[in-house]
């Protein structure tokens, strides 16, 4: 219980940060036409392409007995890849729309 105690204390500024980023997200994309979610997944896509390979290199340096950072980082990895892939079947979706017949 102490080090979760410890743990707070030492990064409440990034809890606060984190928080207010959610929030801010939420705000921002609520505001957001549903005519334009689908180009903005197009740029999502690019951030998520760095999310999977910020996951990667922490990964990589993360020590082998911490299966809970493994684990963790395994899941970032895998979710913001299918993020990706997904991202990138709906534009190309919405981009054949557009094509002559």
């Amino acid at each position: 219980m102490n080090d979760i105690v410890s743990f707070l204390g030492e990064n409440i500024e990034m809890i606060y940060i984190l928080v207010l980023s959610v929030f801010v997200g939420v705000e921002v994309i609520g505001k957001v036409p549903a005519v334009l979610h689908t180009p903005l997944m197009s740029g999502a896509n690019a951030i998520h392409g760095v999310v999977i390979v910020g996951a990667i290199i922490v990964m990589l340096n993360t020590p082998a007995d911490n299966i809970l950072a493994l684990a963790l980082g395994f899941v970032a990895v895998v979710l913001g890849t299918l993020n990706v892939v997904g991202g990138f079947a709906v534009t190309d979706r919405m981009l054949e729309m557009f094509k002559k017949k």
